[in-house]
């Protein structure tokens, strides 16, 4: 039986933390790849460090009717147009630092074609519907705890970091630098959060505040009110325990503090660890990588359950084999709720996105458009849609089917 009552921890991490600059700058790839060519492959890994910045992995981009050379000239087209667009994603991050600087950071690019071995399997045909691009399981989870149907831990350590970014992008507050993490620990009582138990905030800054030399408690003076405005009245009491850049100054950070990859903040990307995951990371990878792809779908039919009142929380997960279009399997779990047998959501759920193939999945969600790079900080779950096609899979457009089901 799953416990009621509770503590429980998630993290996050604000764009300019060094492995969220290089999802974003893989994100940027695939985002230029994809509104070149919808039907483009991309897997683009990035490392960042101190003023360098260095893309490699496999691509291909074309257009119909031109021979495989003039394809091959086309994407590399799109590779020699890369820089420009990488430097613009950091300097809108904020970098412009000694270390880690948009315009002076040293680019190298060893991006090259995809491989014929994965291209064959994946490709579909007329006879044959296009596979998925490797093998591996996903998931997808719902929870009633917040509006966005996120885990309360994580969306509140998201909307933290989301908020100092709006004060500092906006010059409210020039003090910020754009490094930062959060951390919330909520105590549970019945399966509801009911106190802030801990607050952790470590944000990186300059070398004075607005008031003049740096210091910690002056700090936390500054940061609390963006901190306290993100949660609900009451929920943060005296006894919450605050910990803002506990280990002192914080003026070295990004990609000059420490080395940035991509894909290294799955769970911050995800359900700050209150659901499984399948260990894929999202970012660099076009949406033919069900990595990706079949994970939003998975969040988009757990939502719907929950937002349906059908469980109060909700676990999706799906398998696939490489080459292979249909799911291997697909599982539902409602953490106890007898509203409805699983087993049927199991049977229809895949149904209502055409199968769960990878073609079906980018077609309902309308996978294949430049809508990546908004994805890379604060969360891939739990965001609105938006007017130009972005997080779809968080749309509740099935609810009224699957009440008819109950």
């Amino acid at each position: 039986m799953a416990r009621s009552n509770y503590v429980f921890t998630s993290e996050s991490v604000s764009e300019g933390h060094p492995d969220k600059v290089a999802d974003r700058i893989s994100d940027t790839v695939v985002d230029a790849f994809i509104e070149a060519d919808p039907e483009a492959r991309v897997a683009c890994e990035t490392l960042v460090t101190t003023n360098r910045v260095v893309l490699a992995g496999e691509v291909r981009a074309g257009r119909p009717g031109r021979s495989k050379a003039e394809n091959k000239a086309f994407t590399k087209e799109i590779i020699a147009s890369l820089q420009p667009k990488v430097r613009a994603a950091i300097k809108d991050i904020g970098y412009e630092q000694k270390g880690f600087h948009w315009e002076k950071a040293k680019f190298a690019c060893y991006l090259h074609g995809q491989s014929a071995h994965i291209a064959q399997g994946v490709d579909s045909s007329a006879k044959k519907d296009e596979g998925a691009g490797d093998q591996g399981i996903m998931f997808g989870y719902a929870c009633s705890e917040t509006p966005e149907m996120m885990p309360a831990t994580l969306q509140y350590s998201h909307n933290i970091l989301k908020r100092l970014a709006e004060a500092r992008h906006s010059g409210e507050r020039p003090e910020l630098e754009p490094d930062a993490k959060s951390q919330v620990t909520l105590r549970y009582e019945n399966g509801r959060p009911v106190h802030v138990e801990q607050i952790v905030v470590s944000h990186q800054h300059k070398k004075k505040l607005n008031g003049g030399a740096y210091t910690r408690a002056k700090f936390e003076e500054l940061l609390k009110p963006y901190v306290l405005s993100v949660f609900p009245d009451g929920l943060v009491t005296k006894k919450t325990k605050w910990h803002v850049n506990p280990t002192g100054k914080f003026e070295i950070g990004g990609p000059d503090g420490d080395s940035g990859l991509t894909g290294r903040k799955i769970i911050v990307d995800t359900y700050g660890g209150a659901a499984p995951h399948g260990g894929g990371a999202f970012s660099g990878k076009d949406p033919t990588k069900v990595d990706r792809s079949a994970a939003y779908a998975c969040r988009y039919l757990a939502k719907n359950v929950v937002a349906a009142g059908l469980a109060e929380r909700c676990t999706i997960q799906i398998s696939y084999a490489i080459g292979v279009a249909t799911p291997t399997s697909f599982y539902v779990d409602l953490h106890g709720a007898d509203t409805i047998d699983p087993a049927i959501l199991e049977a229809k759920l895949p149904e209502m996105i055409g199968g769960a193939t990878p073609r079906a999945i980018r077609t309902h969600l309308k996978l294949n458009h430049p809508i990546y790079a908004r994805t890379a900080a604060y969360g891939h779950f739990g965001r609105q849609p938006d007017n130009e096609g972005g997080f779809t899979w968080e749309r509740d457009d099935l609810v009224a089917e699957l009440k008819r089901l109950a």
